[in-house]
């Protein structure tokens, strides 16, 4: 009996399936109303007992079919709708963010060329790391502006050269 109630219900789900893909192809609905409604669908599909994150999919069998899995992923994503608009915000706030560090890394190499090239002031003087002659040498001002200029290329060069995961 319980057969027959299973059979009846996916004949029922199918039969509704195909009468909202033909009010769909008919038109005259909005484009709101459309992804309101299928916003209700996917939530309905939601509810059901198909994975809902990548750490269900995670605790699944590990000999599972590739192809059974590039199904499921494929479901997960048509059911999460991912906007243009979305993700144009998303691109846009990545590359401030890199432009925030590129920024920052030029200004830590301009401001360690500037600790460099200026005089140091005298109390950084007396502590000369290296002497070339009793007037000149390393000072630990110049080793400080080193190390600024070195992490200003770091920032720079790893929000330039940041690889693409995809």
């Amino acid at each position: 009996m319980k057969d027959k109630q299973l059979v009846d219900n996916a004949e029922l789900l199918e039969l509704k399936a195909e009468e909202l893909m033909a009010l769909l192809r008919k038109g005259g609905i909005d484009a709101k109303r459309v992804k309101a409604i299928q916003q209700k669908i996917n939530k309905a599909i939601d509810e059901t007992s198909l994975p809902k994150t990548i750490e269900a999919f995670k605790e699944l069998d590990a000999d599972r079919d590739r192809v059974e899995l590039l199904n499921d992923f494929e479901l997960l994503l048509s059911q999460h709708q991912l906007d243009s608009e979305v993700s144009q915000k998303y691109l846009g706030h990545e590359r401030v963010k890199k432009l925030v560090i590129v920024v920052i890394g030029i200004v830590m190499i301009t401001l360690g060329m500037a600790m460099i090239i200026m005089p140091a002031p005298p109390y950084f003087e007396m502590f000369t790391i290296f002497h070339f002659n009793d007037n000149d040498g390393v000072t630990l001002m110049d080793l400080i502006a080193l190390l600024i200029v070195f992490t200003g290329v770091y920032l720079f060069l790893s929000a330039l050269l940041k690889k693409r995961t995809a």
